[in-house]
């Protein structure tokens, strides 16, 4: 069922880690194959995270396959779901008979306990790339379909300090109700690099970025750890970085780019980070 499992950590595993040990830990890659949908497991707050490409013919989100005692029982019994549509090609997503349409950058909440989810391509020539980040649920809420134009949206950053963004809250609160995971989608604009600058903490909620709209040749140098002792992994388009609670988050490109933000954890509140000045890292 899942590709890979990732395996929670303590700041000291990183302590002489070399580059390689690194990837294994935090980065995820070859999440999208058209005609499949691959999915991998992380102990960080047991998200889930997927990627979902339907050229000719739907796909299913599978059921759950261990232990023995769940195998066959639907994928969301105890869980929600966040879908981005992160491709230029529209697609349709189907919960338990009920149809929603998602163009480029729209977002679709799919609740705890629905049982048949499914994902389709308008055009197999120009298919959607679903990107799924899925959380831990203890409450039922409703389908809700969240397009860009309806996000909250914050304007941040500037010109002269190469990070000005727009960052697109689709799922939070005043938006839409969730039980643990919060989602959204930050654009930067032509000639600005930086994202998430000055970086911050989230001690209670582990946060995944995915990278994307990067061209062939572009790179993002994702920086990590503690503020005194941080580390760099790179990460080419549509690959994943998982961000320990304890580790700070951001990251710088070789030109503009687009990411999917997602968390999970103790609380909604999207302002509970201890932000950090840029003089502090090391």
């Amino acid at each position: 069922m899942y590709q890979k499992t990732y395996y929670a950590t303590h700041p000291e595993s990183i302590f002489g880690a070399t580059n390689e040990e690194l990837r294994e830990l935090y980065h995820v890659g070859e999440l999208f194959n058209e005609g499949e949908i691959r999915l991998v497991y992380s102990h960080f707050d047991r998200i889930v995270i997927g990627g979902a490409i339907p050229k000719d013919e739907k796909l299913f989100l599978p059921t759950q396959t261990e232990p023995e005692s769940l195998k066959g029982k639907p994928f969301l019994e105890m869980r929600e779901l966040g879908a981005v549509n992160i491709g230029a090609g529209r697609g349709k997503i189907t919960v338990d008979g009920e149809e929603f349409e998602l163009g480029n950058k729209d977002c679709l909440y799919i609740p705890k306990e629905s049982i048949e989810v499914s994902f389709e391509s308008f055009d197999a020539e120009n298919p959607a790339r679903f990107y799924l980040v899925s959380t831990l649920a203890h409450k039922r809420f409703s389908a809700k379909l969240i397009t860009a134009e309806q996000a909250n949206k914050l304007y941040l950053g500037a010109t002269e300090t190469a990070n000005l963004r727009t960052v697109y809250q689709l799922i939070i609160p005043g938006v839409c109700e969730s039980s643990q995971l919060v989602m959204g989608l930050t654009t930067l604009e032509t000639g600005s690099v930086w994202n998430t600058c000055p970086p911050h903490i989230h001690e209670r909620r582990s946060e995944i970025y995915l990278y994307f709209d990067l061209d062939e040749q572009a790179r993002i140098f994702h920086f990590m750890g503690q503020p005194e002792d941080t580390r760099t992994i790179v990460f080419e388009n549509e690959q994943v970085v998982l961000s320990p609670p304890w580790s700070i988050h951001m990251g710088v490109g070789t030109s503009n780019y687009n990411f999917v933000w997602a968390m999970g954890g103790e609380n909604l509140d999207y302002t509970d980070m201890n932000v950090l000045d840029i003089c502090q890292l090391k």
